[in-house]
């Protein structure tokens, strides 16, 4: 067995501290709303907080915390957190454990500001171009899975309407990898409330539905070949996607608010595809219509 580290004199070690309780109490919703705060759990999750810690007015980061092994795996994103004002707490395994309530901790953990903002805010100053909605969506996995999926295709902001999941949920914040300090998140919004404020920024609004009667693939042919009566193609202009519920998809009402209901072909024998996978592809699709035509044909890989 390799050598166990020798314990840091001022590791904190007892489970039942004032402060690990109260750090455990946000694993919970209520927790969260009472104290503004929320956890972010893991090196990248860490990395990232840091980095937009440093990068902002304000503080995202309020406490950080690291076991004696992590502190020595880790030393880079420590050394950061520390050049940018932070303190550093060194806690047990055990400590870290109960603070975050999962079985195996990854070492670091950061307790950081709720990131959700008002949706007129996030509208306010922003000439969006491509905005993910999840409706109703309460799978934290899921939601997390497209928020990185939204920030990695370019989007300008996430909305989760009312009755969707928490995304400060720790499973979410872990399924985001990160991208949950990148990018604007609204939450517990009425939508059609957000429908009508996005499109009075000038979005379009596309609902994804597998009886969609329009297909994703026809529409990025039509983007190929090029505008038609002097309009841009529909999934060229600014676009807001609205994603439902994992079971149920979007009701009625909610697919009567689009501008168009788009299906995402299935070429294969799959019966469907889950809703991460959809709005990965959906706002990949749309990333790709949105640029010029001479960078399409020169950065596409």
């Amino acid at each position: 067995m390799p050598p166990v580290a020798p314990q840091h004199p001022s590791t904190l070690t007892n489970v039942r501290a004032d402060r690990v309780k109260a750090v455990h109490r946000l694993a919970r919703r209520v927790g969260r709303e009472r104290a503004g705060r929320f956890l972010a759990e893991g090196p990248q999750a860490v990395r990232e907080a840091v980095a937009a810690h440093a990068g902002r007015p304000g503080a995202v980061v309020h406490e950080l915390y690291t076991t004696d092994e992590a502190a020595q795996r880790y030393a880079d994103v420590l050394a950061a957190a520390v050049a940018g004002g932070l303190s550093v707490a060194r806690v047990s395994d055990d400590v870290l454990a109960a603070m975050t309530g999962t079985v195996a901790p990854q070492g670091l953990l950061a307790v950081c500001a709720t990131v959700d903002r008002p949706l007129d805010a996030v509208m306010t100053g922003l000439a969006p171009t491509l905005v993910a909605v999840l409706a109703h969506v309460r799978d934290p996995g899921n939601a997390g899975t497209v928020v990185r999926a939204a920030d990695a295709a370019g989007a300008d902001a996430v909305v989760l309407t009312e009755a969707s999941v928490d995304v400060h949920n720790p499973k979410c914040v872990r399924s985001t990898a990160g991208s949950i300090f990148h990018l604007p998140v609204v939450q517990g919004v009425d939508l059609a409330e957000t429908v009508a404020a996005l499109r009075a920024a000038g979005l379009v609004v596309l609902a994804a539905d597998g009886d969609g009667d329009r297909d994703l693939d026809d529409l990025l042919d039509d983007v190929e070949a090029g505008t038609e009566d002097g309009e841009p193609p529909l999934l060229a202009r600014p676009t807001a996607w609205l994603f439902g519920n994992e079971a149920w998809g979007l009701q009625d009402s909610y697919r009567a608010l689009a501008d168009a209901v788009v299906r995402v072909p299935i070429h294969g024998r799959a019966e469907s595809l889950n809703l991460a996978t959809a709005a990965t592809v959906c706002l990949y699709a749309s990333a790709r219509a949105q640029r010029p035509a001479g960078r399409r044909r020169d950065q596409g890989h």
